[in-house]
């Protein structure tokens, strides 16, 4: 599950970083961006498409750059508005969406775990079943 989960974050963040580079202004007339917060969101979509080959790596992955995220938006929140980091542009939209992003990365690192292991095993036929 976090294999699958990995490549759909990971293509959303490589489709939102060519929307970046493209488009002038707020990406879809909100969040503040440039040239260095698309290249974060290109370089995040690559990272989480390399790791979604296996489950324990798309896991690591997903979990690490929650984290990240959700460290960004409280420090996003921090700053308010301008300039994070001292060359990325955000706006309180990106710090919101920062912060929901990182939730979102962190919980799905922690889903798709074999549902199978958690059932309680079955007595055995010989067992002391009839007792």
């Amino acid at each position: 599950m976090a294999t699958t989960l990995a490549k759909v974050f990971g293509v959303v963040f490589v489709l939102v970083a060519v929307l970046g580079f493209v488009q002038s202004g707020p990406v879809l007339g909100v969040f503040e961006t440039n040239f260095a917060h698309d290249l974060v969101h290109l370089v995040v979509g690559v990272i989480l498409l390399a790791v979604s080959g296996s489950e324990g790596n798309a896991r690591s992955g997903l979990k690490i750059l929650g984290i990240i995220y959700i460290v960004l938006a409280a420090l996003g929140f921090y700053v308010g508005s301008g300039s994070l980091l001292g060359f990325i542009e955000v706006n309180q939209a990106d710090n919101w969406l920062h912060a929901v992003l990182g939730v979102l990365l962190v919980v799905a690192s922690l889903g798709g775990g074999k549902v199978a292991a958690a059932a309680p095993s079955q007595p055995s036929a010989g067992g002391m079943g009839g007792m």
